[in-house]
């Protein structure tokens, strides 16, 4: 009897290894999933929309990219439903139809994305891309703030420290480029600095208020993350289609919608629209501390590729500044104190709150941007 006890130990405790070593090693893979997009993304824009030639509308784009995403979900949603076309077809229409008042909640989030996702190319366009992904980091202070206003959440001490820190990063990382600005759009005179800054801070704050609102209309949900994606597709195809009909219906009348589409350009859109939805796989194994990692690192990824591809210069200013921001984002990552009272509340606020929906939706949602909480 002693005998099977410690034989049954022995594989109960092997078996707890084998899981903790892949939990690791998934974690790790998350991390690399996690700078790879937020990097890469960034970096593509950039790239496209500096080269020579014909520019491709943006508006387009976005438009593209919530097609492809909204077709990748139901696709998935055909998979889990074993291919069966009329039990999916059931599924999405009670979804989206019946319960129409659930699908309509997502109208204002969805709209707020879509303009997030334009700005996010005018930002791109106008503004180097390591000054893009340092400024681009204020959507955490828009995000808190709203958090507290709108959801009555509490932030803890190190929390407010480390939204200083980053606000006083950002800043020095304005000022060094203030005084760099001509010498960094000299190379294109249809940049534009302020309208690259103008873009990247109302993005921050959409970004933060529709995070906050999702969650706040979406508490105690059940729909998976795959329905909301379709959702959210929906709305943002036609309210994209809208934006481009505004912005760039008569050039897209002569021209085309791809206009000036290259194989770079396809690269941008399908990391835009998949890169979101691998996010929202794998960043249910990532921590918020692993998550606060993945951006500090993106950063510095960002800033090097920088260098070597568009001779961004790098100064003492810029590297205080963007160091700020960088121990900001891990610093705000980081979790509370433990004591009784912060544990109760915060069970409180997970029973209240799924954890498939939070602020964190736009890391990836067409923006970005809806971003759907998965740890």
């Amino acid at each position: 009897m002693a005998g099977e006890n410690h034989s049954t130990a022995g594989e109960e405790k092997a078996t707890s290894r084998g899981q903790s070593e892949a939990n690791r090693r998934l974690k790790y893979i998350s991390l690399a999933v996690l700078v790879v997009q937020n990097a890469s993304l960034i970096l593509s824009i950039r790239y496209v929309r500096t080269l020579p030639g014909d520019r491709f509308f943006t508006t387009s784009a976005v438009v593209m990219a919530e097609v492809l995403k909204v077709l990748t979900c139901l696709l998935i949603i055909l998979l889990q439903r074993r291919f069966n076309v009329k039990d999916t077809v059931y599924f999405l229409v009670d979804s989206i139809v019946f319960q129409y008042k659930d699908t309509l909640k997502l109208a204002v989030p969805s709209l707020i994305y879509t303009l997030q996702n334009n700005l996010q190319y005018v930002a791109i366009s106008n503004l180097p891309a390591a000054t893009f992904q340092v400024t681009y980091q204020l959507k955490i202070l828009t995000t808190a703030l709203f958090s507290v206003l709108m959801l009555r959440k509490s932030l803890s001490r190190v929390q407010w420290v480390s939204l200083l820190l980053l606000f006083a990063g950002v800043a020095i990382v304005q000022v060094q480029q203030e005084g760099n600005k001509e010498a960094s759009v000299s190379g294109d005179s249809n940049q534009n600095y302020s309208v690259g800054l103008v873009a990247v801070v109302i993005s921050c704050l959409s970004s933060g208020f529709a995070g906050v609102y999702f969650e706040k209309i979406l508490k105690g949900s059940s729909a998976s993350v795959w329905v909301r994606n379709v959702q959210l597709g929906i709305f943002g195809t036609a309210l994209g289609m809208l934006g481009l009909w505004w912005n760039d219906g008569a050039a897209i009348a002569r021209h085309g919608f791809l206009f000036g589409y290259t194989e770079m350009v396809w690269c941008v859109i399908f990391n835009q629209a998949f890169g979101g939805l691998l996010v929202a796989v794998v960043v249910k194994y990532a921590d918020n501390i692993l998550k606060g990692f993945a951006t500090s690192f993106s950063i510095v990824v960002s800033t090097v590729m920088s260098v070597y591809l568009f001779g961004f210069h790098v100064d003492l200013l810029f590297t205080a500044g963007a160091g700020l921001v960088i121990g900001a984002v891990y610093m705000y990552s980081l979790p509370k104190a433990s004591s009784s009272s912060s544990s109760s509340s915060s069970s409180s606020s997970s029973a209240a709150v799924p954890r498939t929906v939070g602020p964190e939706l736009e890391a990836f949602l067409p923006k970005s941007a809806a971003k759907q909480k998965g740890s």
